[in-house]
């Protein structure tokens, strides 16, 4: 068993040493002593559990924020620098750090929007020159912000107005191709004018010679947007082509719309766009996958939809001349719809016989576009071992010195607590018939990516990944815990809330919430893949419970059991 139980002496685990932060407060996790008060600048903590864990919030200033914590003779003194994220308004003639947009080397097509913008005063004159032309720039009344993505983990993702920086914007079209160079903001106020070129230049892209490009690695990650913080969309698999209609900074925009990275492709010039049509498909079954081949003449981007009962593949720059289509009966799919989308479409549905979709995975080889699409599991037998026929992965997060996770108040980490969890629920799982693969067993030092791989070369009935949370800085450690569940593909949506309902239930424990995440480890679309985050590390009550070693064994029956519930129902259902 891993005591929970405070040393004699006063630890606090986070935050770290200097630490910086824009949230407008911050949690103090730590442990000391049961037996004597711990203060706060003063003040006691009042609320600490048995053990003696702690886990208050005080707000921050702008700025330098001490924290001095004092039990009998041990004194510790914390800093916690806030620092503004708001942009700010420069006095007088200057533009404001970092503000001038675009940010990058832009490319677009004739005719489309090229815009331009700045943080200066909003007394000034802002005005930006692109080849022969001056852009004028007008202030914004107003800008609406909105908080990171983590904001919704602390329920406080409301937009909000940005009332220390004054942003000018506007925007030009151009119809000539070229390269328009650098552009050249320029200010002008009370009779001073200031003038400074801008980060990137600017290009308009020919629009009948064509630069094309060739995805080269076996998944390419495409984007809503051209950085990473735009959202992901259907990956396109190795060999897909597609003309460039859109360039900013290394990331292309392709001509179905989404971005790609430019080290992702392989870019090539061609006379005319890649284009294709599509004639025939027919399906093939393979142990325990039906095949689609839709043979092309070029590998042509694709988008993919996935509903609780059908499943819709879009394939573009295509044009159907389709008469004849095979697809005979399958033991997964009741029959194939489609329909073509003008101009350039071609869109695939497929109605599921089960109530419940396994997994599906997408590839070229050579242009012909190969989905296989899984067939439920043949479990051998219900009751106590009915889980014989079906294979889960279970991945413990994090692992080694370089990757601890969430630290619990006396420091103990997150890494060690899923591999201990992990193993008691493969033992569980194989008690009930279950085949069980592991991403690691020791204290293996694995990225994100090298557990997808496994999960993509095992192709499990399901895909478990064990974690424990925390919470932003933002949040209320005191006052948050309990069980949740990330999910990314609505195959595995239902087992996410299952899961969720049914642990919470059985066990007595708080609910945190079914979201979902885009997270590496909830990507897979080989199998229902689901992130749980199994109690709150930094909740000095919660963190009492996940540490008990019959809480643990009783944690990982639960589960099992959970597991064993749900796959006898998806069955059934069938």
């Amino acid at each position: 068993m891993v005591s929970a139980k405070a040393e004699q002496s006063l630890k606090v685990i986070y935050p770290p040493p200097d630490h910086q932060t824009a949230a407008a407060k911050i949690f103090l996790i730590g442990t000391a002593s049961p037996a004597m008060d711990v203060e706060v600048n003063g003040a006691v903590i009042e609320q600490r559990s048995p053990a003696g864990h702690f886990a208050p919030s005080y707000p921050l200033e702008i700025g330098p924020n001490t924290f001095t914590l004092r039990q009998g003779e041990e004194e510790l003194a914390i800093q916690v620098t806030r620092i503004s994220v708001q942009p700010e308004s420069p006095t007088g003639l200057a533009f404001g750090a970092e503000s001038l947009t675009p940010t990058a080397d832009i490319a677009r097509m004739p005719g489309e929007p090229i815009c331009f913008g700045a943080i200066a005063s909003a007394e000034g004159e802002v005005s930006v020159q692109l080849d022969r032309e001056t852009i004028p720039l007008q202030p914004l009344a107003e800008t609406i912000a909105l908080p990171p993505n983590s904001a919704v983990l602390t329920q406080q993702n409301q937009p909000f107005v940005e009332t220390s920086a004054v942003r000018h914007e506007g925007c030009t079209l151009a119809s000539v191709p070229g390269n328009l160079g650098t552009p050249n903001f320029r200010l002008v106020l009370n009779g001073e004018t200031l003038t400074q070129p801008g980060p990137g230049q600017v290009e308009i892209l020919s629009p009948t010679q064509f630069q094309i490009a060739e995805v080269t690695v076996e998944s390419g990650i495409a984007r809503t947007g051209p950085s990473t913080s735009y959202s992901r969309i259907t990956p396109l698999p190795k060999g897909v082509r597609a003309a460039i209609t859109g360039r900013e900074g290394d990331w292309l925009r392709l001509d179905y719309g989404g971005w790609i990275r430019a080290g992702e492709t392989e870019i090539s010039n061609r006379p005319t766009p890649p284009r294709s049509i599509i004639r025939s498909a027919r399906s093939r079954q393979v142990p325990g996958w039906t095949e689609v081949l839709f043979p092309l003449q070029i590998p042509v981007p694709i988008t993919l939809e996935q509903q609780d009962r059908t499943l819709t593949l879009t394939l573009h720059n295509t044009v159907p001349q389709t008469d004849t289509i095979f697809f005979n009966d399958d033991p997964a799919i009741s029959r194939m719809d489609w329909r073509p989308l003008l101009p350039d479409k071609a869109e695939y549905t497929f109605h599921f016989k089960s109530n419940h979709q396994w997994g599906y995975k997408l590839r070229y080889e050579g242009a012909t576009l190969i989905l296989s699409l899984r067939h439920p599991p043949s479990v051998r037998s219900l009751g106590r071992s009915s889980l014989q026929g079906v294979s889960i992965l279970l991945d413990p997060g994090h692992g080694s010195s370089e990757d601890l996770g969430a630290r619990g108040p006396t420091g103990y980490p997150e890494k060690d607590v899923t591999l201990m969890v992990s193993k008691l629920l493969r033992q569980e799982l194989e008690a009930r018939g279950a085949t069980v693969y592991m991403t690691r067993e020791a204290d293996d030092d694995l990225y994100p990516r090298d557990r997808v791989d496994i999960i993509n070369r095992v192709e499990p009935t399901l895909a478990l990944s064990i974690h424990y949370n925390a919470l932003p800085d933002n949040g209320d450690a005191l006052n948050t815990a309990g069980i949740g569940m990330f999910w990314y593909h609505p195959q595995a949506h239902d087992l996410a809330v299952f899961l969720h309902n049914y642990l919470v239930e059985t066990l007595d424990r708080p609910s945190y919430g079914v979201f979902w995440n885009n997270l590496a480890l909830t990507r897979p679309s080989v199998a229902p893949a689901i992130l749980l985050e199994l109690g709150f590390m930094i909740n000095p009550y919660e963190f009492e419970w996940i540490t008990d070693s019959e809480a643990q064994q009783e944690l990982a029956a639960a589960l099992a059991n959970g597991v064993v519930a749900w796959v006898t129902d998806q069955v059934k259902g069938d």
